[in-house]
């Protein structure tokens, strides 16, 4: 990890090395913290976060699904991760990464976390392509979980919160001890419901189709494809998609705030397609790098330039 040189925590930018937490800080123990990941790309006006708006109403969101009651505003976490990348903006080459948490510190155990006390912490950091520049381009090898995504008989996943991403990190280590790069999870009727990280889409007989939210996170750079692909002329269908009809549809892919948008070269050994980056989805990432890369006025309104 590139470190900066401050971290925003609790209305005051400290430095990096300070960030720290008690080792009896309730959310350590029991999982309960809401945090967000948001991406600022180094255009030619300088840094810009992509959908700012959006992913901090996400996370006030995620807050109120878990009964964690923020202590800041909207704007209030939207100005500090503005004056967080401000302060660090002279050691930031490339684009960045930001992950804001509201997580529950030190002060009260057991599962009770009423009286927990409620911080907030906001980093930054320089972050490439979350699963490699090769693929990107190239694509990557993925292998269908043995875990099941949570179900909504169980857990609350329209939340970003850390208790919900044990699920994810168990399907990305088996799939990473196994030879993958990525895992696809299936929901407990045996659908696809996403990656471990990501939302997921295939291209069968040109139309793009993407699974509804009901067992994953909505996702923001979902939603952003979509418009795209709207725009694009390209028809968008949600709807369920079982394992075996992503082995013979045409091209397939992940989105989400790291991952961006990263081809499917093959599924459990079945090659997607012709094994590479198909054209649909080379067209949805070209587009998809000129919105965030300020190189699109219609999408200008998702992007908040800091200088």
């Amino acid at each position: 990890m590139k470190e900066a040189k401050f971290i925003w925590k609790d209305g005051k930018l400290i430095p990096w090395a300070e960030a720290t937490t008690h080792v009896l800080s309730h959310t350590l123990h029991y999982g309960n913290a809401a945090f967000e990941g948001t991406r600022a790309y180094m255009t030619q006006k300088g840094l810009a976060i992509f959908r700012l708006k959006d992913h901090t109403k996400r996370l006030l969101d995620s807050c109120k699904i878990t009964a964690i009651k923020c202590p800041y505003s909207q704007e209030e976490l939207e100005k500090a991760q503005i004056e967080l990348l401000k302060a660090n903006q002279d050691i930031f080459k490339g684009n960045v990464y930001i992950r804001p948490l509201v997580y529950l510190g030190y002060g009260v155990m057991g599962i009770d976390h009423r009286k927990a006390p409620v911080n907030v912490a906001i980093a930054a950091w320089e972050w490439g392509a979350y699963l490699g520049e090769e693929g990107l381009l190239e694509g990557i090898k993925v292998k269908t979980s043995s875990f099941v995504r949570s179900s909504v008989k169980s857990t609350m996943g329209k939340a970003k919160i850390s208790a919900n991403y044990l699920n994810s990190q168990m399907a990305k280590y088996e799939a990473l001890e196994c030879g993958f790069e990525e895992a696809l999870l299936l929901d407990d009727n045996g659908f696809v419901a996403e990656g471990s990280g990501e939302c997921f889409f295939i291209v069968r007989n040109g139309k793009l189709i993407t699974p509804p939210s009901d067992n994953a996170l909505e996702s923001i750079t979902q939603a952003t494809v979509i418009e795209l692909a709207n725009d694009l002329g390209l028809e968008v269908e949600r709807r369920r998609i079982t394992r075996d009809e992503v082995y013979i549809c045409d091209e397939a892919f992940f989105t989400g705030t790291a991952a961006e948008i990263t081809p499917i070269k093959s599924l459990d050994f079945r090659q997607i397609g012709d094994g590479k980056r198909g054209e649909v989805t080379k067209r949805l990432q070209e587009n998809f790098f000129e919105i965030v890369l300020g190189k699109n006025s219609k999408y200008s309104h998702y992007l908040t330039y800091i200088s």
